[in-house]
Parts: structure tokens; C-alpha cells; sequence
């Protein structure tokens, strides 16, 4: 199945396009796996970063209360750290504090997602160009060229960071476990 939504993604002309209407195809599926270990392995499995990272896009997007329209960039993985909330549509038996640690793994994965993405498709452009046309541009190796939404500096991800963790803090109602402070920390 991977394999398939990877082929899938790239056969298309332009893969921003195909990996969008997948991903609104799928979406509603992860939102009905039971376990978190299942829509883990789901999403750690993924083969295409770019779907992976549309997948995440939607998941973050149906977490806020006020979803934002601009296009995926650093700044709006700050976005969805300052007003998502943990995952309502997961709640099951499971701990406050392990929604809470869901929530940052997909940060992360998100995060890792977008990364491989700009680093595979260095110009926006790329992205809207079929395989086959892709290939000039990928021996002609162009270097990743950052929107104006990644540039975010380091007082910006401190600023996310602390407003996020007392904001995690005051749900928990308790200190924070450590396998949450180390997601904080590799996700800062």
C-alpha cells in the first residue's frame, strides 16, 4: 500500500496536486484508526515524505480551533505548536499526558516531513513539475530555497515553545513526564 500512494504521488504531473487529493482521501480513515500504535505505523511507514506531510498538514489543520489557509512552512508548524490541541477525535483510555506526547510525535514527524520534502524538492516548482521534468532540475542540483514563512528565528520557537509547555503544563496539572520533556527538547 505505501509503495502504491508513493507511485501514486509522483506518476501524477504534479505531485502537490496528487498528494492533495490522497491525502483528503485517507485523511478520514487515520481519523477512525483506534490505536495510536496503528496510526503510528501508518504514518512512520509512508514512503512519500510529501504525502506524509499532507496527511499531518490535515490532522494539525482538524486540531485547531482556528485552522490557518497558509501554505506548509516553518511558521506554520510554529502555528499548529500555539494552537493545536491534543487530538479529540483520539481520546480513548489513555492518559493526559500520552495524548499530550501523540500530539508532539506528529510535530515532529511533521516536522521531518517537511524538511525531506524541501531537501527533495529544493524550488517550490519542483513540486509542480511531472518526474520525468523533474529530472533537469535534480542533475542541475539546486539548492532548497526557503519561503518567507521559514524564515522564523530563534526567539520565535522559544516564544511557541514556552507558551506551549505551559499550556501543556496546565492541562497536565503536574510536572511533565520525561518522555514528553525529551520530545520538547528534540522538537525545539
Amino acid at each position: 500500500l505505501q509503495r502504491m500512494l508513493s507511485m501514486a504521488v509522483e506518476v501524477d504531473r504534479s505531485p502537490t496536486c496528487s498528494s492533495r487529493k490522497i491525502a483528503d482521501d485517507v485523511f478520514p480513515f487515520i481519523l477512525n484508526i483506534p490505536l495510536r500504535s496503528q496510526r503510528e505505523t501508518l504514518l512512520n511507514t509512508m514512503e512519500s515524505h510529501l504525502l506524509r506531510c499532507r496527511l499531518l498538514e490535515l490532522l494539525f489543520q482538524h486540531s485547531c480551533d482556528v485552522p490557518t489557509t497558509s501554505s506548509m512552512s516553518l511558521d506554520k508548524i510554529l502555528y499548529f505548536l500555539s494552537h493545536s490541541s491534543v487530538l479529540p477525535q483520539f481520546q480513548d483510555e489513555t492518559a493526559t499526558w500520552q495524548r499530550w506526547d501523540e500530539m508532539l510525535q506528529y510535530l515532529s514527524l511533521l516536522l521531518m516531513s517537511y524538511q525531506s520534502v524541501k531537501l527533495a524538492f529544493p524550488l517550490a516548482e519542483h513540486l509542480r513539475s511531472s518526474l520525468s521534468d523533474r529530472m533537469d532540475l535534480i542533475v542541475q542540483k539546486a539548492k532548497p530555497r526557503l519561503q518567507d514563512s521559514d524564515d522564523i528565528s530563534q526567539l520565535d520557537i522559544q516564544l511557541k515553545m514556552s507558551d506551549f509547555i505551559s499550556r501543556m503544563q496546565e492541562a497536565l496539572g503536574q510536572p511533565l513526564p520525561p518522555q514528553i520533556q525529551e520530545k520538547l527538547f528534540m522538537l525545539q
